[in-house]
């Protein structure tokens, strides 16, 4: 017996499952068409026709952006490291300090740049 065939019988019973989960839905589910289904959805606002440029967001989303990437680099590289630490040595402390005082310095930045400021 292939060591595999656990893993493909149970994608096999996932794909099927999924199926008949899609085929109920469509058989079951309501049957109401009217033209609020098909317009966009805005939190519960009626939407509003877009300015010609595209608009324009504010400084504070791409500040935010910034420090969810920031952080979401740094818990990538964090986890191995600390799985790692007895092995990597002096070497590897180092380099971690170093990216951690870059990663303080994207926070300063922000900080300083009003992005944790909420109003």
């Amino acid at each position: 017996m292939s060591p595999y065939l656990p893993i493909v019988v149970t994608m096999v019973l996932g794909g099927a499952l999924m199926a008949a989960m899609v085929v109920a839905s469509a058989v079951i589910g309501p049957r109401r068409w009217n033209q609020r289904k098909y317009e966009s959805y805005e939190c519960g606002i009626d939407p509003t026709p877009q300015p010609t440029g595209g608009g324009r967001f504010p400084v504070k989303y791409y500040l935010v952006a910034m420090l969810f990437i920031i952080f979401d680099i740094e818990t990538i590289f964090l986890y191995p490291w600390a799985v790692a630490f007895n092995k990597l040595g002096l070497f590897a402390l180092i380099e971690m300090v170093a990216f951690m005082i870059t990663v303080f310095i994207a926070y300063a930045y922000v900080w300083r740049r009003g992005g944790l400021e909420w109003d």
